[in-house]
């Protein structure tokens, strides 16, 4: 279930990258961006931090 990420916007740019979008890819997308999300928070935490910075992705 995609939870974060708007579908339209990235069927559209992947539309605009000239593919189409498979009916599992969002499913497999959201996961990858939910995994960016919390090795990021990690990083702001393990420098004591409760503010995700840029430089923390």
């Amino acid at each position: 279930m995609v939870e974060l990420l708007v579908q339209s916007k990235v069927r559209a740019y992947i539309k605009k990258k000239g593919l189409n979008t498979g009916g599992d890819s969002l499913d497999a997308l959201e996961k990858s961006f939910k995994r960016v999300i919390d090795d990021a928070v990690g990083r702001a935490k393990a420098n004591d931090r409760k503010t995700l910075m840029a430089r923390d992705c």
